[in-house]
């Protein structure tokens, strides 16, 4: 039997088939959450005139200190009528345009103002609280690159920058497909030998987390009728996820029946714990992930191989999980032969293994916010070792 992949080794071949989607123009309003397809650049100078810093009043800095003329008021969104002469000082609001002839804006804090005259006791460098026009970009500069996932910050930014909409990759379309016939849907009573099916609501949520259009196919019973139309179906999305049905059981039938539907197996079983009988596949232009049915195996195997995955079809710069530092809070003993990824809490600003490991244990699971990574090895991590972790 062939050695089992590393985790980075089977990263490597699920990014290796992953091709760039499609992009569509996406209103601004409507962009949260989407990635870049291409850069998004400012439609004009930001600020587009020179501007007020604060209150205060616009002068020469040639003129100050001294006492000048009060000639005008100027508010936000109001330029004033004409331009500031020698000698002259008019009010402005913060964000007000600074009059041509002005260069200088003095505090409203440091002035004394006395009928229609403005005495500014201080020297002012010219630009001192002028914010001068493209001082923040220019228009043609790129404000977003590719390959960024739209937040708060850079929709804001978009806006201010005059940019009305953005090309954004397609959102993937992904089936999620659970297979088992001791499966029944929540509120439903169980009868003998039967469970409640979890994983395809829990991989849905996951994905959809990360910019996937997600349809959840119908629980298929271990029967290869029922499974070879429910496969052929989830083939016709960009990605296909299933659950369960993935080992060498006598009703494990997906592989074999993916497989006489022409789907390309590139690896199966990679040496982490749990979901280490995670396989990896293509037809066409169609991504075929298949999970372990154990609810902790499935959500391993999502975070580490099919949200990257989602990630790069959309083009996002850097689509690999992005593990964080830490420390642990108490001793986790080594794997020989796999890499594990153990639930764990972070209190008092360390990470804390939970008790129940087992991959079957989903209700455990909710308490963990964090999956600490215990790289293969002999012999334990310490309390206060430093390890890689993921949020969760």
């Amino acid at each position: 039997m062939a050695p089992l992949l590393t985790v980075d080794q089977a990263q490597a071949l699920v990014l290796a088939r992953c091709r760039l989607l499609a992009s569509e123009p996406v209103a601004l309003a409507e962009a949260t959450g989407r990635i870049t397809a291409e850069s998004a650049r400012a439609q004009v100078d930001l600020p587009p005139f020179p501007s007020s810093a604060m209150d205060g009043y616009a002068v020469r800095a040639a003129d100050v200190p001294g006492v000048l003329a009060l000639v005008g008021r100027i508010a936000a969104g109001h330029p004033a009528e004409r331009a500031l002469a020698e000698g002259e000082a008019m009010e402005i609001s913060t964000g007000g345009v600074v009059p041509e002839g002005a260069d200088t804006v003095a505090p409203v804090e440091i002035v004394t103002v006395h009928d229609d005259t403005v005495h500014v006791p201080d020297p002012l460098e010219p630009g001192t609280h002028v914010r001068p026009r493209g001082g923040d970009a220019r228009s043609g500069d790129v404000v977003v690159p590719a390959g960024v996932r739209l937040a708060a910050t850079q929709l804001g930014a978009l806006a201010a920058a005059g940019v009305a909409e953005v090309a954004c990759t397609l959102r993937p379309r992904v089936a999620v497909l659970a297979t088992g016939s001791e499966l029944v849907q929540p509120g439903t009573p169980l009868s003998p030998g039967q469970v409640y099916e979890a994983n395809a609501l829990m991989l849905a949520s996951a994905l959809a987390s990360v910019g996937a259009n997600v349809g959840r196919l119908p629980v298929v019973a271990d029967d290869e009728g029922a499974h070879r139309a429910a496969i052929e179906r989830g083939l016709e999305a960009d990605v296909l996820v299933t659950s369960g049905g993935v080992s060498v059981g006598p009703h494990d039938l997906v592989r074999h029946i993916e497989a006489e539907l022409g789907v390309e197996e590139v690896f199966w079983g990679v040496a982490v714990k749990p979901g280490k009988p995670v396989a990896f596949g293509v037809r066409g232009g169609t991504l075929v992930f298949g999970l372990p049915g154990n609810p902790v195996s499935s959500l391993v195997g999502c975070e580490l191989f099919v949200k990257p995955a989602l990630r790069a079809l959309q083009g996002l710069a850097d689509p690999l999980p992005r593990f964080e530092h830490g420390r642990l809070a108490s001793s986790l003993r080594r794997n020989a032969a796999r890499d594990e990824l153990v639930r764990a809490r972070i209190e008092d600003g360390a990470l804390a293994p939970l008790t129940g490991q087992e991959s079957h244990m989903i209700a455990r699971a909710a308490a963990a916010n964090a999956l600490v990574h215990v790289p293969r090895g002999e012999g334990t991590l310490d309390a206060g070792a430093e390890v890689r972790w993921l949020r969760i």
